[in-house]
């Protein structure tokens, strides 16, 4: 088969591993990861447009992404079907399946993931960056720069609570997948943890769920396959995703 995959760049190590490995011609072209911080509708907007600007002669588009807080809710194939995985985000893309993500949740319900992608591209281009959420409502502003907004009482108050963000964590994960040159990576995230205060802990990744996306056929528990004249939506079970035929315009009448 020939392959289209528009996949998000944290995925660039893995995704270069599987392809290499795969029968099938795989294209491939990574989008910034730092379209997650747009917003859903900046994100499926900029995704839809490179599905829509693909030549008609791929078997199938790939889309390396979870749901990702909806960015892929009602993107819609172009020429040929998409497939994506049965993912919320892309950890369960590095730990290998749907359930072992859950499974590992459940047992570290305080933990935040890196991954040797997240920490390469962990700065945006600043194009997107001036678009991002943080960026419009002050999120990223120093204390200094809050102050200054809202006066003394108001700025310390939504620092305060802006620093309070990341209280539900406790534990810094980082999945390491075997394709990673060195310790570089490993070592950023446990210097990352220390200066949190946070755990570190290591976990095993596994390619295998990104081999069977490139490689073909796409099992329905894993994947959803998405054909002409539908689009992707959510669903709140363990299903995760599911498609729905879209109405397309109606034509004037002839005269």
């Amino acid at each position: 088969m020939r392959l289209k995959l528009i996949s998000c760049q944290v995925f660039e190590r893995e995704v270069s591993a599987v392809v290499a490995r795969s029968q099938n011609q795989v294209d491939v072209e990574f989008l910034s990861k730092g379209l997650h911080n747009i917003g859903c509708l900046g994100m499926r907007e900029r995704i839809q447009s490179t599905i829509d600007a693909l030549p008609p002669d791929y078997d199938a588009v790939l889309l390396g992404y979870g749901l990702c807080n909806h960015g892929l809710a009602h993107i819609r194939p172009h020429h040929a079907p998409l497939v994506l995985p049965r993912a919320h985000d892309c950890i369960t893309l590095l730990l290998g399946s749907k359930e072992r993500y859950l499974d590992f949740f459940n047992a570290n319900p305080g933990a935040f993931f890196r991954s040797s992608g997240w920490i390469e591209h962990e700065t945006n281009p600043e194009h997107l960056e001036q678009l991002s959420i943080s960026r419009r409502n002050g999120m990223d502003s120093s204390l200094a720069d809050l102050i200054a907004r809202y006066g003394e009482e108001n700025g310390r108050y939504l620092w305060e609570e802006l620093a309070r963000s990341s209280d539900h964590y406790s534990q810094l994960n980082f999945i390491e997948m075997g394709t990673e040159p060195d310790d570089r990576f490993e070592r950023h995230a446990l210097s990352e943890a220390k200066h949190r205060g946070w755990e570190f802990s290591k976990t095993q990744g596994d390619l295998s769920l990104l081999q069977r996306f490139v490689d073909g056929p796409w099992a329905a528990s894993e994947f959803l396959v998405v054909p002409p004249g539908h689009q992707i939506v959510p669903r709140y079970d363990g299903e995760i995703v599911d498609c729905e035929p879209f109405a397309t315009p109606t034509q004037p009448p002839s005269t």
